[in-house]
């Protein structure tokens, strides 16, 4: 029946010159990264204190993995249930140390992620990475890069320039470039004195990071902007303006934007093809703000439909490096990884199959009436038909029958932690 409903839906499509096809072989080779964060809380293995620095996790669901050995397990359930190509997306406090060492950041080596690249290579997945300007003592006041205290800063960036050396050596041994996200939550609870300051001092310390030497073919640095955080509320040192200039005018830098970080009315899908007319290659973290930068998981909506849109009628797949960034912890963890990758694969799924090339005609001919008719006929498609094709080619339950997966994994596993 399945195989009946695919060809009668393939048809379908194939009016408006859609070919589900080439649709289903475009969407299994394009990598989507898959944060590590989701399944600890951000809590991370190097060091004890709570998550701080503009960063929450609510909820207390249990069975969180407390270790990495744990964390592997529950990402090899979550992947398992995922159609499609993946990579790894680790963060800086996830390094991993001996019985009885321990590194400051400043100090990290690529041998404290050896661990991490050995689960990639054995699942043939790249790894991108991320420096943690979070969760740490030496955060003074809310500011590490763009401290004025110069010890803080001198701190900070020499872990920024450990991370470039571990990204280097993530993508010699997986053989897939890494991005490495510059990301920090310095700013001011209330009102600045000066605004210039602080984010000249972060200017210079990410070129200082940067003028670490490494591969442009294997490392991709980018700069995320962010709108405000908890505790940094009046003034955020990173803002949208200042990375979009740090990368436009620093060669190799990619500007990343995450579709929480910025103001409720502004739209990251509209934002991708403007980047796109200048910047060779972007990158995204894919999240759902439901208030503010809340990290939801990603849900099969409209916004996420849209940005998916834009990627592909802008040519845009081998140009956009996708990374999913959400974390909650009030509902069960492998879930939410899965839930958020599945609808992020619709969304490109629906993108791929939607006649971007008669759309655009129609708009240049202003045949914007008939436009408008098709976009919702469009909508009533049997793209679940397409996807449930997609995910048998991939060897993953099309439905919601892998959530007998989850049941089960939670009481066998989760629930004896």
């Amino acid at each position: 029946m399945n195989v009946e409903r695919y060809q009668s839906a393939k048809k379908l499509y194939a009016t408006l010159g859609v070919d589900t096809d080439a649709a289903i072989e475009t969407l299994k080779n394009i990598p989507i990264s898959i944060h590590c964060w989701q399944g600890d809380d951000v809590t991370g293995f190097d060091h004890e204190g709570p998550l701080t620095g503009g960063i929450q996790a609510t909820g207390n669901y249990p069975g969180k993995a407390t270790n990495v050995q744990e964390l592997m397990k529950d990402l090899d359930k979550a992947i398992s249930l995922m159609p499609g190509k993946k990579k790894l997306n680790l963060h800086a406090s996830y390094a991993v140390f001996e019985e009885g060492e321990h590194v400051d950041r400043d100090k990290l080596e690529p041998k404290h992620f050896q661990k991490w690249v050995d689960f990639a290579k054995e699942r043939s997945m790249g790894i991108d990475f991320n420096p943690t300007f979070f969760s740490h003592d030496k955060v003074k006041d809310g500011l590490t890069l763009s401290s004025p205290d110069d010890k803080t800063r001198k701190f900070w960036i020499e872990h920024g320039k450990a991370c470039i050396r571990i990204s280097q050596y993530m993508a010699k041994e997986t053989g897939v470039p890494c991005i490495m996200n510059i990301w920090t939550g310095d700013g001011y609870k209330d009102i600045p004195a000066d605004r210039m300051g602080p984010r000249l001092r972060y200017k210079d310390s990410i070129e200082q990071i940067l003028s670490e030497p490494y591969d442009k073919n294997l490392v991709k640095p980018c700069v995320e902007s962010k709108v405000f955080g908890i505790g940094v509320e009046a003034y955020t040192v990173g803002s949208s303006e200042f990375t979009l200039s740090f990368a436009a005018t620093h060669d190799g830098c990619l500007p990343l934007m995450d579709n929480g970080h910025y103001h409720p009315t502004e739209f990251v899908s509209d934002k991708i093809p403007s980047l796109l007319c200048f910047f060779p290659e972007i990158a995204l973290h894919i999240t759902r703000p439901v208030r503010w930068d809340s990290d939801h998981v990603v849900l099969f909506d409209d916004e996420t439909k849209e940005m998916a849109k834009e990627i592909v009628r802008c040519n845009g797949l081998e140009r956009v490096y996708m990374a999913l960034d959400f974390f909650d912890a009030s509902i069960n963890r492998i879930a939410a990884w899965t839930i958020g990758f599945r609808s992020w694969q619709k969304a490109l799924l629906n993108a791929l199959c939607t006649p971007n090339v008669l759309f655009t005609e129609m708009q240049n001919q202003e045949r914007l009436t008939e436009l408008m008719m098709m976009q919702e006929e469009l909508k009533t498609f049997p793209l679940g038909d397409i996807w449930a094709q997609y995910c048998n080619e991939s060897g993953v339950c099309p439905d919601a029958g892998w959530f007998e997966e989850i049941k089960k994994y939670e009481e066998e596993v989760l629930n004896n932690r």
